[in-house]
């Protein structure tokens, strides 16, 4: 097992959330930008602390009947630190904690603009106690979806590294949330425009580059026995995607953007995330195809449903989600139905779909609601208008010096 490529993929999937704050933040008001970014920051502290703590234990179950795993089995990682195979067993720990950060990270692009800081990380910390720890345990950690082809004398459920644990999870949460907190202040399509489009770009490059310890990553325990077929489809399934949705753009709305591009690159990235593994690269080509231009229609759907969905997480990651897992059931090497594998592998894929997005929705609906009901999780109409940055964190993004008058303004 190579320790260091371990180590260098934590790293590269820890630096994915940062890269999700710049994404997030320049998609953001101006006044908004550093509330948005800090949920991000916020979540990498929290959610880090509750995997060493509890997390990490829950996210293995000794049965596939099991909620999850027993949270004071290892408090602060003890019995694993003490362990023959500690120095090994820690990386797999540390990589594992990164997942849990940005899938909850994810989330907060739902209620943008609008969103208490306090509030968020009480929602953060309960989600992943009650959303992410579990369906870890149920997708990886030897619970009802990893164990469900047995169970059903079909294939096995393929998510390698999480359309269904990370990007169905964090979308349907996100749903919900847009549902608790409601529509910003003025929603309708073209009110709220992007304030830093190279922000957008440079985030979603580092999510691009990020995405390799996030795919390939998981291969450091298999002597990187899949890693060449994984990264070339993490490179062209995306790469399809940011075309296909240009494309989209063009023939819609008469000119590819800025951030089209980068929005079809992470759709791409989220479509190719459980399939990496077991697509052939022809079939991750279509795949990304498939996603970006679904994905860039889908985005649209907020506007006629009238749910204020801040940054598209449903339309990116819940949706390219369920592309990427589905797809599977036609495509996948040796099991997909046009592969000669039969129904079976589609069935597990869309019955692992249905419980983990119904679940993780209703969990991030109760724990919202709680919160709105109880400490409040919307801002103020004043307060919105004022800017999250100023009345949640006393600081502005953006102050220039005026030479000729000494005296300072600020973008709002």
């Amino acid at each position: 097992m190579d320790i260091a490529f371990g180590v260098t993929a934590t790293a590269l999937v820890l630096f994915m959330t940062p890269g999700l704050a710049f994404f997030y933040g320049g998609l953001v008001r101006a006044r908004s930008v550093i509330s948005m970014m800090m949920m991000s920051f916020g979540t990498i502290g929290l959610v880090a602390v509750l995997w060493i703590l509890y997390g990490f234990s829950m996210s293995g179950v000794d049965s596939p009947f099991a909620f999850s795993g027993n949270p004071f089995a290892d408090i602060g990682l003890a019995a694993t630190l003490a362990g023959e195979s500690a120095n090994t067993d820690l990386v797999g720990v540390a990589y594992g904690s990164t997942f849990a950060i940005i899938t909850v990270a994810l989330i907060s692009g739902s209620i943008a603009d609008r969103a208490k800081f306090g509030s968020w990380l009480l929602f953060a910390g309960a989600f992943a106690t009650l959303g992410y720890f579990p369906i870890a345990a149920w997708v990886w950690g030897g619970g009802w979806v990893e164990s469900l082809g047995e169970l059903l004398g079909m294939p096995d459920v393929i998510d390698y590294a999480g359309g269904l644990a990370v990007h169905m999870n964090a979308g349907a949460a996100a749903l919900a949330l847009a549902f608790v907190l409601g529509r910003r202040l003025g929603f309708q399509k073209g009110s709220h425009r992007p304030h830093n489009v190279p922000f957008v770009l440079l985030g979603a490059a580092i999510l691009w580059f990020g995405w390799f310890g996030f795919n390939v990553g998981a291969e450091w325990e298999d002597n990187m026995a899949g890693a060449g077929l994984i990264a070339i489809n993490t490179i062209g399934c995306t790469a399809a995607s940011i075309l296909a949705w240009m494309a989209v753009e063009k023939i819609k709305d008469g000119k590819p953007t800025a951030v089209g591009a980068a929005s079809g690159a992470v759709a791409g990235l989220v479509a190719i995330t459980p399939a990496c593994a077991n697509l052939t690269p022809g079939w991750a080509l279509l795949l990304g195809v498939f996603s970006g231009a679904i994905c860039a229609l889908a985005i649209e759907l907020k506007y006629r449903l009238k749910f204020d969905d801040s940054l598209d997480v449903v339309g990116l990651h819940l949706v390219a989600g369920f592309i990427g897992t589905i797809y599977l059931g036609f495509f996948a090497i040796e099991t997909g139905l046009f592969f000669g594998g039969g129904v079976g592998q589609l069935v597990v894929q869309l019955v692992s779909t249905v419980g983990v997005v119904v679940y993780a929705f209703l969990v991030a609906l109760v724990v919202g609601f709680v919160i709105e009901k109880t400490v409040g999780f919307r801002l103020t109409n004043e307060d919105e208008v004022v800017g999250a940055d100023t009345v949640e964190h006393g600081e502005k993004a953006y102050e220039y010096e005026l030479a000729e008058t000494g005296t300072a303004t600020t973008q709002s």
